[in-house]
């Protein structure tokens, strides 16, 4: 093995799926790309990283919900794009082809052109590290769209889609929550 930067060791576990997480504030919708998110535990408990840098995080505090939409890898230049410019002065839904649905329990809209979508609450903010803590409050899936494959981002530009599946659902059934 050769050595490498300790400065790019995050592009080796930089988590995924890439999400679009849309917000709602004042009756104005936004749409901004987060790569750095996770799952805790086998709870509708979520955390993603942003802070006062995007747009939409001002709305995120104030409103204390989201939407957290999973795009697919059709979708990658529409997902970059969105990263790449801000809702303070440009209408993402427009530029970028989204459609918005309303959701059932939060303001925030659902992506109708997103594979999935989370409803959420935030549930706690921890500033120093610019977590936001969100518990998923309502859940919805397209079940008849084609393209199922998330984006991951390295963090350096690339990114990889997810590749075939392994069942190995019988080995680990003792260690899943009971009917997953």
């Amino acid at each position: 093995m050769r050595e490498m930067k300790l400065s790019r060791a995050f592009t080796l576990i930089e988590p995924g799926p890439v999400v679009l997480v849309t917000t709602c504030d004042a009756g104005k919708s936004n749409i901004m790309t987060i790569s750095w998110t996770m799952v805790l535990g086998f709870t509708p408990i979520f955390a993603l990283t942003t802070g006062s840098w995007n747009y939409s995080f001002a709305a995120l505090r104030r409103t204390k919900e989201c939407v957290i939409a999973i795009p697919t890898v059709d979708m990658l230049d529409r997902v970059v794009g969105i990263g790449t410019c801000s809702g303070a002065d440009t209408d993402k839904f427009a530029k970028f082809g989204f459609t918005a649905v309303a959701g059932k329990a939060v303001n925030a809209p659902l992506l109708a052109e997103c594979l999935a979508n989370i409803e959420c609450k935030v549930i706690d903010l921890i500033p120093r590290h610019d977590i936001v803590v969100l518990e998923g409050i309502a859940a919805h899936i397209d079940a008849m769209r084609k393209e199922k494959r998330m984006l991951h981002a390295v963090g350096d530009g690339t990114f990889i889609a997810d590749g075939r599946k392994y069942d190995r659902r019988k080995m680990m059934a003792a260690k899943l929550p009971a009917g997953l």
